[in-house]
């Protein structure tokens, strides 16, 4: 579809942004880079219908062709994770948890989540969300001296709180979660469990991480981050009548019209996703942050849990006297975008925090390798440690331009990108 640009400072900004995008490396865990497909297909028509309801059951008429994008990009969905029902519709991450728990509680029911704090998301209890405004949620966490969660003390806290839901998944917790003992606790404490996989659900996709599909309830997830795909969410789970709370919760329960040229990425990111090339990519996700981790504690930075079993860890910079928001400046002023995180037992204020989060899911799409995450790591260690060095960060700005310039995103199809 050709068009004529008119709105120049719309477009500047966004040519600014495709040019930020390749000249620096993405180290925020939750960002990812699609492909140049799946950005064209959230420029289509598409973008134009609305189709209120599910295919053949719409509120407006024309929806012949939507319904079979949402037919394919639900039926992909299902064998990319073996589940048997799937809604492909939620607009984000937070919006398939909006309707999963609106399906699968009442108000005011009784939620065990992973603490804020520890790791765990901002609609998975936060008071000024819409999950802790309207549930009640209790925090398990992380012990102090591995950073690892205990799964008899979660299974002690679910047995003495008996909550109506168990909730696992984090966004920013390094280790595998155990959704075989998840599935254990939450029989023997009489409650359902929901699986927020958001961060990981390319690395299931991808065979480098255990399923939590068979173990929970309902599954929620974002289809960006290591999924590679649109910003967006979906929802799957095996039991008919869980879907039908679902699908109302969603549609009109949460949202109206879906995004259709949104559904229609998030179908090119399925088939995607179900490639041999995709699950070397997971593979490499992995051990590329395997790698980087590695370096960084041996190069003296602390980080929590000591390592990573994912695509993320969090870096604990007190011991160099810095505060996470000085730490992600100093990265971003290099050209290595991060953000700042609390880490468990945090004393800082959140828009200060302890620590930062880095993911390696954005440079493994941009072909880095475990000889990059090497060089990297010695690039984040060096400048946390001298942050006042202008020689030092100076080079390190100008060895990373170069790396990034090395590993262009889009190989000469940036125009389809923009």
């Amino acid at each position: 579809m050709e068009f004529q640009r008119t709105d120049d400072a719309i477009w500047s900004a966004i040519d600014a942004e495709t040019n930020r995008q390749e000249e620096q490396l993405e180290l925020i865990a939750s960002e990812n880079n699609a492909s140049a497909e799946v950005i064209a297909a959230m420029g289509t028509s598409l973008t134009n219908k609305y189709a209120e309801g599910y295919p053949n059951r719409r509120y407006y008429g024309g929806c012949e062709h939507v319904d079979e994008v949402e037919d394919i990009a639900r039926d992909r969905l299902k064998q990319l994770f073996g589940s048997d029902r799937a809604n492909v519709q939620p607009h984000s991450g937070t919006q398939a948890n909006v309707a999963a728990l609106m399906a699968l509680l009442s108000a005011g029911d009784k939620v065990l989540a992973m603490d804020l704090n520890h790791g765990g998301h901002l609609s998975h209890g936060h008071p000024k969300n819409f999950s802790g405004e309207f549930y009640e949620f209790h925090g398990y966490g992380v012990e102090e001296d591995t950073g690892r969660l205990d799964m008899d003390r979660v299974r002690e806290q679910a047995m003495s709180l008996r909550p109506k839901l168990i909730l696992a998944g984090a966004s920013a917790y390094s280790r595998s979660i155990d959704f075989k003992a998840f599935r254990s606790i939450a029989d023997d404490a009489g409650a359902l469990l929901l699986v927020d996989m958001a961060h990981i659900a390319g690395l299931v996709a991808g065979g480098v991480h255990e399923s939590p599909v068979p173990y929970a309830d309902v599954v929620t997830m974002t289809t960006h981050k290591t999924l590679r795909g649109p910003r967006g969410g979906a929802i799957v789970c095996n039991d008919v009548e869980w879907l039908k709370k679902i699908n109302t919760a969603v549609f009109p329960g949460g949202q109206g019209g879906p995004l259709m040229h949104v559904i229609a990425a998030k179908a090119i990111a399925f088939r995607e996703a179900m490639t041999d090339d995709f699950k070397t990519y997971a593979k490499n996700v992995v051990e590329n942050a395997n790698i980087l981790a590695e370096t960084l504690v041996g190069r003296g930075m602390r980080l929590v849990s000591g390592g990573t079993d994912n695509h993320l860890m969090l870096v604990d910079v007190t011991a160099q006297g810095l505060t996470g928001d000085v730490a992600e400046d100093l990265l971003h002023s290099v050209g290595l975008t991060c953000n700042k995180n609390l880490i468990p037992y945090d004393q800082q204020p959140p828009m200060k925090a302890s620590g930062v989060r880095i993911g390696t899911a954005a440079i493994t799409t941009r072909g880095l390798n475990g000889d990059d995450m090497r060089t990297m790591g010695a690039w984040i260690a060096d400048l946390l440690h001298s942050p006042n060095d202008d020689s030092l960060a100076k080079r390190i700005r100008g060895e990373a331009a170069a790396m990034a310039a090395s590993h262009p995103l889009y190989k000469g199809q940036a125009a389809a990108a923009r």
